[in-house]
């Protein structure tokens, strides 16, 4: 386990597998600027990790520029106009896997475009077959299955298999890919190399939209071409929230962002003088319930939030989620909690600009669809709707499912900037939490505060429990505190388990220096320029 924080002063990127980091490396190298490199490495990511993400997924950005308040873009699809509850007739729930569970327009690459459409007036722009070649040749190329991707599609096998697409991508023989297998994917490398000529607007309205809503409708999804045609990857304001030494920045709905900055708000105000012991993940755990029943009130399409979240982070708030923690007793658990798969980037270039960003396809392999003669894995974030017309997130054509993406960013007093968040569903905002407070209140160094055994209240990657999971790092007195407490404690197998998300981390310091911090949990690294 690497606990040395790597260091620089040109540029720095941090992925969950070291392709991706080394593709927007490169790209910074070159002469690019952040959002360019994330567009490199989003592109790579999306092919040499494949059961976490796809271009047929949503994603979602935070933007800073030195002297200017950041910026957020939601790249989140919306419902097809033919997916309402008369289109699932018959069913309780939505599907969670093959074309019924496609239900949502994927809103990733669009958000590439508006991001770079945001860098406009930095300079000169690097050609977007510059930006796109790398993934174009992992794709053409092959790369090396990963330990992970092996053995979730092992773990997915029965549900997958038989999705149209899946197995004749992703399967060897019918079964999953040994660790290093050479997985090529000549019509996904088509597709980057079509949009790397044509432009990411031909996504949504040009030959690719085309042939992309003519599969998806053989299939059987809702989606159809006018879908594609009318999204629109919106730049919109971050919320935020101020605590003693610091900003921090997250996205507003339909994302968890909310969550994220409640837990720091609640566990700010409990005055937790040291980590890692009791008082600190007791502290944050019982922030997390607080956030989480928030949370599910009002996180939903941003048309139909039934209160302005920024009203639940206001002071008097905050103060009134803090009063209601037992400083030594848990509350009764559980509530109603979700999974995820998803790959969250960092990257800051010379010029001190930062990214916070995040991309996903849902669950592992999304829907499991992956479009013939297209190669796109086509995301299932629709099932995160409900046929329940009283529902806070029912399903209605033309809105945005709930989200558990959304990346983290934090403006220090200092002048050090902290681009920073994980992967996980519901761990997202837990583990944003965890390294936050280790690295920010109580001293650790950044890698530390992601490399440090780690916690999750409630399931992710497809548990169906919603106890208190903690790596065995932890040691047996913390444990039996918890447990005292009434905790539901759950000790993994794993010292560094993939339940506990994949997180990275990113400093600028006012000097120029850069730190960054990848998780020995995920098959990434920090590259440095």
């Amino acid at each position: 386990m690497m606990l040395h924080t790597l260091q620089a002063t040109g540029g720095m990127l941090v992925a969950p597998h070291h392709l991706a980091a080394q593709a927007g490396r490169d790209v910074l190298r070159d002469g690019g600027n952040v959002i360019e490199a994330m567009v490199a490495a989003a592109a790579a990511i999306a092919v040499v990790y494949p059961h976490m993400n796809a271009i047929g997924g949503d994603g979602f950005w935070l933007v800073h520029e030195p002297g200017r308040a950041p910026v957020a873009i939601d790249a989140c699809g919306s419902a097809a106009a033919l997916a309402d509850r008369q289109w699932y007739r018959g069913r309780e729930t939505l599907p969670t896997r093959g074309p019924g569970a496609a239900l949502t327009v994927a809103g990733t690459v669009g958000g590439w475009a508006r991001a770079l459409a945001l860098a406009a007036d930095w300079g000169p722009a690097l050609p977007l077959e510059r930006l796109l070649s790398d993934a174009i040749r992992h794709a053409r190329d092959g790369v090396a299955v990963s330990t992970s991707q092996s053995r979730l599609t092992a773990q997915k096998l029965a549900e997958l298999k038989d999705v149209p697409g899946f197995a004749d991508t992703f399967l060897v023989d019918g079964a999953a890919p040994v660790v290093g297998h050479r997985l090529r994917q000549p019509a996904l490398a088509g597709t980057l190399e079509h949009l790397a000529r044509r432009g990411l607007d031909d996504f949504y309205h040009g030959e690719l939209a085309h042939r992309i809503a003519a599969e998806l409708a053989r299939l059987g999804s809702p989606v159809r071409s006018a879908d594609l045609a009318a999204y629109r990857a919106a730049t919109v304001a971050p919320l935020s929230l101020r605590l003693s030494d610091c900003s921090l920045f997250n996205l507003p709905p339909p994302t968890q962002g909310l969550a994220s900055l409640l837990i720091l708000g609640v566990f700010e105000r409990l005055g937790v003088r040291a980590g890692e012991g009791f008082d600190h993940l007791h502290g944050l755990v019982e922030s997390t319930k607080q956030a989480f029943l928030v949370r599910d009130r009002v996180v939903t399409d941003p048309r139909r939030v039934p209160r302005d979240p920024r009203e639940c982070l206001l002071p008097e708030e905050l103060d009134r989620r803090a009063a209601a923690i037992d400083r030594r007793h848990a509350r009764a658990w559980p509530q109603p909690s979700a999974a995820g798969d998803t790959i969250w980037m960092g990257a800051i270039d010379r010029e001190g600009r930062a990214v916070s960003f995040i991309q996903s396809v849902y669950w592992e392999f999304g829907s499991g669809v992956v479009l013939r003669d297209c190669g796109i894995t086509w995301q299932n974030r629709g099932c995160s709707f409900s046929l329940d017309p009283a529902a806070l997130n029912t399903l209605e054509p033309g809105h945005k499912p709930f989200h558990t993406l959304n990346p983290a960013l934090a403006l220090f007093d200092d002048g050090r900037v902290m681009p920073y968040g994980t992967m996980g569903g519901e761990g997202q905002p837990q583990t944003q939490a965890a390294v936050f407070t280790r690295y920010a209140r109580f001293g650790a160094s950044l890698q530390q505060a992601v490399s440090a055994p780690r916690w999750l209240l409630g399931r992710t990657w497809g548990d169906t429990s919603t106890t208190l999971k903690l790596e065995n790092r932890f040691d047996e007195p913390l444990l039996q505190a918890l447990r005292t407490a009434g905790h539901a404690v759950e000790v993994l197998d794993e010292a560094f388990s993939d339940t506990m998300g994949h997180a990275g981390a990113l400093v600028r310091h006012a000097d120029g220096r850069i730190e960054g911090a990848a998780d020995p949990r995920s098959d990434g690294i920090a590259a440095a320029v």
